[in-house]
């Protein structure tokens, strides 16, 4: 007998779905409200950077109250940080990862304001480190909040919450929606499901249209992408995912040999290590300030006009430019994250991604494998291997690059690029680069007294 329409479908408003759709744009909005305005200091810190070193260059008598200023950062940071001092340095999310697989606990509160007032003491200095970390651990507090407060969840339906807020977090990080669910599902979860998923979509959307009343629709790393790529230039990017798979097995192998490093400084609490860098960042400031930071206004400058115009018609000693910039940046993002301070690792990867990208772009206009229109797609490319090889989230990477640049008409020689970056990597033994943070942290799981 066949089943009517009557029997086959439930009853109307019967479905939980809309209570549970209305929980994650609850935890959205808070979300999109905390890092809206997290997001808008730091731009307009950054501004005064800007102005303030060209300023100290021309007179370096500014010098003195400006260093007396980091002296008492320093100092503000480490009260900050001392109470909760492993679960608040770093991105925060290796933290999230081990309470979702409870062998963590967090207070919401005290991790949500210590985390945003830390998180803008480390990066408004200029300290290369990114504000999406931040924003994904303090979405998932207001996730947490949202659950032990307001809803009363069991531990299941509290992870649920927390991912919302985890989804919310990334994307009014980067106004990228569908980039915050991916990475709640490849990174965190690894659940894929349509409870979760769509809850944790709600939040994200709901975060992102907070955001984009503060910053407008405008995707937050728009580039001009003027060409695609030609078919005849894809084998270069065989090359590409080979060195950038190599250079992420260095990245993750920098990053995971510093806390062993720092750990040899003595003589320095830990929780003033944050004077290490904020000091050495000043002569970087003095050199170009533009260098500080995330940065997504670096990435922006290098396709500036006059920029890309040098790079497309001046001589091939240029490439030391940018040789020495990635260099910098390199060096420096692992002085700023080892330091014991509030600070993620998304924006600096993506900035070093771009200077690779502008190395293979001039090499490939150079000896004429790519026209020069397509300066654009080969630093996004780039960008996109660097980063899905080093968080081993090809997902995530691929839909971050697209709705950041706010373009899907190359999305195919990413794929290539990041594929072939993240079977090197893999070869090579790298992890899942929070998970390996995780790892490093050597949590355990916890009794079932410690979680109640």
């Amino acid at each position: 007998m066949i089943k009517t329409a009557k029997q086959v479908l439930a009853k109307p408003f019967t479905s939980n779905f809309f209570f549970i759709f209305l929980q994650g744009i609850m935890i959205g909005l808070i979300t999109g409200l905390i890092v809206g305005i997290f997001r808008w200091i730091i731009d307009h810190t950054m501004k005064f950077l800007f102005f303030i070193y060209p300023l100290m260059r021309q007179k370096p008598i500014y010098l003195i109250p400006y260093v007396i200023a980091t002296i008492l950062v320093v100092f503000l940071l480490s009260q900050v940080i001392k109470p909760v001092l492993n679960n608040i340095t770093g991105s925060g999310v290796p933290q999230i990862e081990a309470v979702m697989l409870d062998e963590n606990k967090m207070n919401w509160w005290s991790i949500l304001w210590r985390k945003f007032v830390g998180g803008l003491l480390a990066i408004c200095p200029g300290l290369f480190l990114g504000r999406e970390g931040p924003c994904i651990q303090m979405g998932a507090m207001v996730g947490q909040a949202f659950g032990n407060k307001l809803f009363q969840a069991d531990p299941t339906n509290l992870k649920r919450l927390q991912g919302c807020g985890i989804a919310a977090g990334l994307s009014a990080a980067f106004s990228a929606p569908l980039a915050g669910v991916f990475f709640l599902v490849e990174e965190i979860t690894f659940n894929f499901t349509p409870k979760e998923c769509l809850t944790a979509l709600a939040a994200a959307m709901s975060s992102d249209l907070i955001t984009l009343c503060f910053f407008g629709t405008t995707p937050c790393l728009y580039l001009p992408l003027e060409r695609p790529l030609p078919l005849t230039s894809y084998w270069f990017l065989l090359l590409i995912g080979i060195i950038l798979g190599l250079l992420a097995y260095v990245y993750q192998y920098c990053l995971l040999s510093l806390k062993p490093i720092y750990s040899k400084l003595t003589k320095i609490p830990k929780i003033y290590h944050s004077i290490v860098p904020l000091i050495l960042v000043i002569p970087i400031g003095l050199w170009n300030a533009k260098l500080l930071g995330g940065s997504h206004d670096f990435i922006s400058s290098l396709f500036e006009p006059t920029f890309v115009k040098s790079i497309q018609t001046g001589t091939f000693s240029l490439i030391l430019l940018p040789l020495i910039w990635f260099l910098v940046r390199f060096i420096f993002s692992m002085i700023s994250y080892g330091a014991s301070v509030p600070g993620g690792i998304f924006m600096p990867i993506l900035v070093l991604g771009a200077l690779l990208g502008v190395i293979f772009a001039m090499i490939m206009i150079h000896f004429n494998i790519a026209p020069k229109s397509c300066y654009g797609i080969i630093i996004v490319t780039s960008m996109c291997a660097y980063f899905g090889a080093i968080e081993k989230a090809p997902f995530t990477a691929l839909t971050l690059l697209t709705e950041m640049v706010g373009s899907v008409e190359q999305i195919f020689p990413m794929l290539v690029a990041t594929f072939i970056a993240y079977f090197v990597l893999d070869l090579l033994g790298g992890k899942p680069i929070y998970e390996a943070l995780r790892i490093q942290m050597d949590f355990r799981k916890l009794t079932k007294s410690e979680t109640e």
